[in-house]
């Protein structure tokens, strides 16, 4: 962070602070090593924290303490390790430090420079949509299969959770120096969506006036009559004659007006995907024989009963799995173990994610097997499991919806709190967590919800570099910036590379909200301690004073609009 170098130089170390840290410590110990200080021993990895307290400082390590065992008994003991390492840091110290002390029983704790703080604003402005960016993915190729809901209906509000997940975890990965493949999964030739077919028929020809009742298997909900409806008004009576084996031919025409719902309804949400990717193709292209052979070849499947079985219990699994069933037609697992060799061996992706509601929680073993037996080393290959949200209005669960009958869709949803509130909330638990959507919270104007002050504070910036002059700005003494709350300010700006890097390595995009709504409040601590003190107002009297405060407001923007960017929220310049 200290030299903006290009994005395919930089390393870890040039954009993380805490690596710069570790890179002093390492050297620190080298010398002491050198002067006698400290033994020539193998010593444990060279961890930074940081502090719980503030006044503990910026940075921490507990290095000293862990190296004790690597010394022996005999070697000095932890505030020894400690003080030789401090001892050498002081004999060439790095600019970005400002003190570094021994604390019991061998800690470590950094504070960084102010005067290097104030140099950072130069470095978020010069990367501006950048800034926070960090090599860690090398540029490697990483796809990202999320929401791949069956097209039998509109998409549930729960799909929301994994639309708003999933595509903010593609946009950290791809912060995080990774090439995002983003794809959509369909089933387009299961039993699902011939039961829609089924469904649709039925309403078409009741429309006509026949008398035909819905079967068991039928799909409820207000939305059948209108795919039925919008095929008359399209068709008329074109399909009159189509008996009920043939249910298909006018079905398919609903299931693809379902797949345009569901494209809108996720490019409502801010959800662009680059591949849309059918199932049928698996078996129209060869995938799924392709993969049966090469499972055969492995003796990795058998017969039993007129279906093909899945040796998994061999391979991790709690028992075997049918692939094929007796009929002939290829079961979930089948069909999904052919999607990931087509991943894996046909477009040759180097990573993938996929990620899957709880109820997919079982298959989980079962594909992870597969893929395991297939040659795919591990750390290749992840399933990012959401748990399930609860919808609440008025503090009660809400259950029922207008258009599907028995559940809310995401557009409902989306109707009623916006694109920046349910992606907000449904990305700011960790995945692993259930979560209690409050219909109410989202969609309150006022600091008590927490995407709304957010943006607040992004649009309070925004009008305050509008109609202040903004070239003062541009030239300005950052020694000004001297007040606790502009440096805490530009300490907390600083630390969005971190975040990218944290939630990047745990596939867990929920650090990017909480640390916006953290930023925020930095913010305003900063631009609030004013109310009392006319000096301490971003636009003082004071002009080479206003013109730092500018370029601070300037960078802190900047910064909330990157965090706000990859979770998908707007970042609004006037609200």
């Amino acid at each position: 962070m200290t030299a903006p170098a290009s994005t395919d130089e930089r390393t870890l170390a040039d954009v993380l602070i805490r690596e710069q840290v570790a890179r002093v410590v390492e050297r620190a110990l080298e010398k002491a090593q050198a002067a006698g200080q400290v033994p020539r021993v193998a010593y444990p990895e060279i961890a930074i924290e940081r502090p719980s307290r503030p006044d503990q400082g910026d940075f921490a390590t507990s290095f000293a303490l862990k190296a004790k065992r690597a010394v022996g008994p005999q070697g000095p003991n932890p505030l020894a390790i400690a003080g030789a390492i401090s001892a050498q840091i002081a004999l060439d110290p790095p600019p970005f430090l400002a003190t570094w002390e021994v604390a019991q029983p061998g800690f470590l704790n950094f504070t960084l420079a102010d005067e290097w703080l104030r140099q950072q604003i130069d470095v978020v402005l010069a990367e501006g949509e950048r800034f926070g960016d960090v090599p860690l993915g090398g540029e490697r190729s990483v796809q990202v299969e999320f929401v791949s809901a069956n097209p039998t209906g509109p998409l549930h509000f729960g799909n929301g959770r994994n639309a708003a997940i999933g595509d903010s975890l593609a946009r950290v990965l791809a912060k995080a120096g990774w090439r995002v493949h983003r794809e959509y999964y369909f089933n387009d030739a299961g039993a699902q969506v011939s039961n829609l077919h089924h469904s649709v028929w039925v309403q078409y020809q009741r429309l006509l006036g026949k008398d035909i009742p819905p079967a068991e298997t039928d799909y409820p909900g207000e939305y059948v009559q209108d795919l039925a409806r919008a095929i008359h008004a399209e068709h008329g009576d074109r399909f009159s004659d189509v008996p009920e084996e043939r249910a298909a031919e006018i079905g398919s025409l609903g299931s693809a007006r379902v797949m345009e719902w569901i494209r809108t309804e996720l490019a409502r949400a801010n959800v662009q995907y680059d591949t849309w990717f059918s199932e049928a193709s698996l078996i129209r292209e060869g995938h799924f024989d392709a993969i049966l052979d090469l499972l055969r070849s492995r003796d990795l499947v058998y017969e039993r009963e007129g279906a093909v079985w899945l040796r998994s219990s061999t391979l991790g699994d709690e028992r075997d799995r049918v692939i094929i069933r007796s009929d002939g037609r290829p079961t979930y697992l089948g069909t999904d173990i052919a999607y990931h060799y087509d991943k894996f061996f046909v477009r040759s992706f180097d990573r993938v994610i996929n990620v899957w509601g709880a109820d997919h929680q079982g298959q989980v073993p079962s594909i992870k097997a597969v893929v395991r037996a297939l040659g795919v080393e591990n750390d290749r290959f992840d399933v990012l499991v959401y748990q399930l949200v609860h919808l609440l209005r008025n503090g009660q669960p809400v259950r029922m919806g207008k258009r599907a009958g028995n559940f809310v869709t995401m557009g409902e949803v989306l109707d009623e709190v916006g694109p920046d509130a349910m992606r907000w909330f449904m990305a700011s638990r960790s995945s692993d967590a259930m979560m209690e959507f409050d219909l109410d919270l989202a969609k309150k104007q006022s600091s008590d919800n927490p995407v709304y002050y957010v943006q607040y504070a992004h649009a309070r910036l925004a009008k305050i570099l509008r109609e202040a002059p903004v070239e003062a700005a541009l030239n300005t003494d950052v020694r000004l910036l001297t007040q606790p709350s502009e440096l805490a300010l530009l300490r907390r700006m600083l630390q969005l590379p971190e975040v990218v890097e944290l939630a990047a390595r745990q596939m867990a995009p929920h650090h990017v909200p909480h640390y916006a709504y953290e930023l925020a409040r930095a913010t305003a601590t900063w631009y609030e301690a004013g109310n009392d003190d006319p000096a301490l107002r971003v636009l003082t009297s004071d002009e080479r004073t206003r013109a730092a405060r500018l370029k601070l407001a300037d960078a802190a923007r900047q910064v909330l609009a990157n965090a706000l960017g990859m979770i998908g929220v707007s970042a609004p310049e006037a609200m």
